[in-house]
């Protein structure tokens, strides 16, 4: 026998027998511990990795439910019954969840708002405000080329022929990518308990607002007049209405006369009205 080829098998098999020992050693000190309960909470996720919890798909929002920088909560599409499933899991309450529900915060469609422009390129919102800030009428208003419509995951949301986006909201999720995606800020997320908005999103007063809209918001601030609505319901901001959602204790009648009374019109109502609106006298333009 050859004592070199003997020697040679000698040392490649004990170098052998070292290195996975050292492999094996190393694979205990440097093992990265799962917690299992990332993979039940994963489980427990709809899997649309649609990323509107923040974080990048369901596996790394499992992982930062577990770690502590998500809510249990923190599911969107899943709703009520993810929250609750995540929850008992993760061994704590869920709490009160509240749903949501896209609408959209402006009512100045074709008719109502006339484009100023013709314009001709790509059919979407971002690359149209490029070109002297989008074609639209009001510079606040929606463009109406559908890119919150194209990053709706669900399929939730249409253009109607008038020129506006349009909810379904039996699609719709309230995951807020469409939110995300309008570069008008036309978008809102708001809670299905609730029925009234405000349909407009001018800076403008008066005269400028009603030179380029028919419904768009004047800032008369009527709204949020306490002789109007109880105090607190609505405020101004700038020159917009704001409605505080968790004052409000009875959806239409805490508002109603805050629709009623809008001289344009500007408040937008989810579903069905319990009551038919009121036809108010005409109010001078400002």
């Amino acid at each position: 026998m050859d004592f070199s080829l003997l020697s040679a098998l000698i040392v490649l098999g004990g170098l052998g027998l070292l290195f996975g020992a050292g492999l094996a050693v190393a694979s205990r000190a440097f093992a990265v511990f799962k917690d299992p309960r990332v993979e039940r909470v994963e489980e427990a996720l709809p899997g649309a990795n649609c990323g509107a919890c923040g974080a990048p798909g369901c596996a790394g929002f499992a992982e930062g439910v577990v770690d502590g920088n998500y809510p249990v909560s923190g599911c969107t599409v899943g709703g009520a019954e993810v929250t609750e499933a995540v929850a008992l899991i993760m061994g704590t309450e869920a709490g009160d969840v509240s749903s949501c529900v896209a609408v959209v915060n402006c009512r100045g469609d074709k008719e109502a708002c006339p484009d100023r422009a013709i314009y001709h390129g790509i059919q979407d919102c971002r690359a149209a405000m490029l070109v002297d800030d989008g074609s639209k009428g009001c510079v606040y208003g929606c463009l109406g080329l559908g890119t919150c419509v194209a990053a709706c995951p669900f399929n939730a949301m249409i253009m109607s022929e008038n020129g506006l986006p349009v909810v379904i909201e039996a699609l719709c999720t309230g995951c807020g990518e469409c939110v995300k995606a309008c570069p008008r800020d036309i978008m809102q997320l708001m809670p299905t308990d609730q029925i009234v908005f405000m349909g407009c999103k001018s800076q403008d007063f008066g005269k400028a607002v009603k030179s380029v809209c028919k419904v768009g918001c004047i800032g008369c601030s009527l709204c949020a007049n306490p002789k109007t609505t109880a105090e607190g319901l609505i405020t101004m901001e700038g020159k917009l209405p704001k409605i505080h959602y968790d004052l409000v204790k009875d959806p239409w009648g805490d508002l109603e006369n805050a629709v009623n009374k809008c001289p344009t019109k500007s408040f937008g109502i989810r579903g069905k009205v319990p009551e038919p609106l009121v036809k108010e006298e005409e109010f001078p333009v400002t």
